[in-house]
């Protein structure tokens, strides 16, 4: 049987196991992350952490798997395109820079880097459940607004992936290399704006 399947999602204390355990991995990583100090952080004996958990290892997945699911259900519906381009495109800028200048997702983004040898299905669960779910939402958005005439776009696909890009400029680096932690809300909507501008001045009619 799988190991990570097989691991008891019940029981008063488990999301209280997890949440703690959470909080270290994302401090420590996966080598930095004692048992010790896992159970300290989730207020529980090593055996009550064992009893849910038989080991590290174990745990860790089952950490990332709850976050990978908490960032799947954070998606943004852009499907109904109640409003012009310029509006959609903002609204889903502002949810691009929540999840990159947001602190958690680049934190399992760290984890999964610093991970991937040792856990190399990780990266392919953190792009499923966010970016590649994010990217579907906004080129669905473009292929329609493109039907309707509101966009020239032939390659749906390719202008989302642009788009994203255009939402990092300047700030994500910055923010990935802790050169800033924080940003003023000019300096987004100057990222944001610019963005926006960008991708109208190419696929704009």
């Amino acid at each position: 049987m799988n190991q990570q399947a097989s691991v008891l999602r019940t029981g008063r204390k488990f999301d209280q196991v997890l949440e703690g355990a959470r909080d270290v991995f994302l401090a420590d990583g996966f080598e930095g992350a004692s048992v010790d100090k896992i159970a300290k952080a989730a207020g529980v004996s090593k055996a009550t952490l064992y009893s849910y958990f038989p080991d590290k290892r174990v745990l860790f997945m089952e950490v990332v798997r709850s976050a990978c699911v908490q960032q799947a259900d954070a998606s943004l519906d852009l499907a109904a395109g109640c409003c012009g381009p310029r509006d959609v495109l903002r609204a889903a800028a502002e949810r691009i820079h929540g999840a990159l200048l947001g602190g958690f997702s680049l934190q399992l983004f760290r984890i999964f880097v610093a991970e991937a040898d040792r856990f190399p299905e990780l990266g392919p669960m953190f792009y499923e459940s966010g970016p590649m779910v994010m990217h579907a939402e906004i080129r669905d958005y473009l292929e329609r607004a493109a039907e309707r005439g509101e966009l020239a776009i032939a390659d749906a696909d390719l202008a989302a992936a642009q788009f994203a890009e255009l939402c990092k400029a300047d700030l994500f680096l910055r923010f990935l290399f802790k050169i800033d932690e924080t940003f003023s809300a000019a300096e987004r909507e100057r990222v944001i704006g610019g963005a926006i501008d960008t991708f109208m001045a190419r696929y704009g009619v």
